[in-house]
């Protein structure tokens, strides 16, 4: 950005040019000779463009129904052993830690 120089405030640089017989507006109402003239026409496809179809694939199965009891018993089941896994290291854990915080002391 240049800074204006003269008498000019700061916000002439700003506003809108003057309407006077300075000939700006009929520039400006011209339009560019190498402007961007729009997208390419476009052509639709012929009408047998697609490739033919000679095998239909066979239709889905049906999946076996879902028995949601036995789910939650699973689940539970699954639960359980996880819990289990995890108190079991946690007493290792804390055991390791008492162990070596007794050796630092005694």
């Amino acid at each position: 950005m240049t800074t204006p120089s003269g008498g000019s405030t700061p916000d002439d640089y700003w506003r809108r040019p003057g309407t006077g017989g300075d000939g700006a507006p009929e520039q400006a109402a011209a339009a560019p000779a190498s402007g961007y003239e729009g997208p390419p026409p476009s052509v639709p496809p012929p009408a047998g463009w697609r490739p033919p179809v000679h095998l239909e694939p066979a239709p889905p199965r049906r999946l076996p129904p879902q028995d949601m009891a036995d789910l939650d018993a699973a689940e539970q089941r699954a639960q359980r052993i996880t819990y289990g896994f995890g108190a079991a290291v946690g007493v290792v854990l804390v055991v390791l830690l008492c162990l070596l915080c007794s050796r630092v002391i005694f």
